[in-house]
């Protein structure tokens, strides 16, 4: 089991780095996810018998890295989940897409809608799905952009299918874009919110590891 990194906790929430090509939380392939390894540290760090209580208020995709927070009581993460989904909870991404975006700040509105096949597509009969974005810089050597999202609703795949509609996949997409094996470049790198119990602003900041397309760009 890798080690977690693990930027806040404290009696009622756990703050951690979510390593890429790690689940959020378990499914059918019986992964380790990372809601196991935080359950796992908590309970060998306060060597607590049984079961351990951790909540789960939001996710991210398997391939992508960044920012998770996770409640260690049930009063929090009733908190936080409410916070969600409310959308009091600011949640920044950057994000590397391919080709030069024909605006260096835009809003993107539309209705996404889960299909059978696991897959997101832009529908009519869809929920209404905001971010807004700004270009942080383009590199013309490789025609892909850098770019600082702001994500207003959290739809499934919801980053990766906007920019795709428009013609602007995500590097390394293996579902929306080329299929080019690498790792795609989507990373949650900023959170902020009011702590459940405490009232207090939180704010945490990580950036993505140099490496892979993260290296063609200046964060």
């Amino acid at each position: 089991m890798s080690k977690l990194n693990v930027l806040y906790e404290d009696n009622h929430i756990i703050v951690v780095e979510k390593p890429v090509n790690v689940l959020s939380q378990g499914d059918n392939t019986g992964d380790i996810s990372l809601l196991d390894m935080v359950k796992e540290y908590v309970k060998e760090k306060y060597n607590k018998p049984g079961n351990v209580y951790i909540g789960l208020v939001h996710r991210l995709d398997r391939p992508v890295g960044g920012i998770m927070v996770f409640a260690r009581t049930s009063k929090a993460a009733s908190r936080l989940s409410k916070m969600v989904s409310e959308h009091n909870f600011s949640k920044n991404y950057y994000a590397i897409v391919s080709g030069k975006m024909e605006k260096d700040a835009d809003r993107f509105v539309d209705n996404l809608k889960r299909v059978d096949n696991g897959n997101t597509v832009v529908s009519s009969d869809g929920k209404k799905s905001v971010l807004s974005y700004k270009v942080l810089e383009y590199n013309s050597k490789i025609d892909a952009s850098l770019v600082d999202i702001e994500l207003e609703t959290g739809r499934h795949h919801q980053i990766r299918v906007q920019f795709a509609s428009r013609g602007h996949s995500l590097l390394g997409d293996q579902r929306y874009g080329k299929q080019d094996k690498t790792q795609i470049a989507l990373y949650s790198y900023r959170l902020e919110f009011v702590h459940p119990v405490t009232k207090e602003m939180l704010k945490f900041e990580l950036k993505p590891s140099n490496i892979g397309h993260w290296a063609q760009f200046t964060l």
